[in-house]
């Protein structure tokens, strides 16, 4: 079975996504998504919620809805 990483709702994640949350004006839950896949060490976060190109805190948001021409 295919196990993917956990990460932990601590006081620390919350702190890292207040701070976020008032850099990039985000929503708390999107900051706190983008402070989770920041914790893990992924350089890039896939989502629909958040603007295609965007680097957060070295991650970089990917829309999988975008257009390509």
């Amino acid at each position: 079975m295919l196990q993917r990483p956990i990460v932990v709702t601590d006081i620390e994640l919350f702190e890292a996504a207040r701070r976020i949350c008032r850099r990039y004006e985000l929503r708390y839950w999107d900051a706190a998504i983008v402070a989770a896949t920041a914790r893990l060490g992924a350089p890039v976060l896939y989502s629909e919620d958040l603007n295609d190109g965007q680097v957060y805190d070295g991650v970089r948001v990917v829309n999988p809805f975008r257009r390509l021409n």
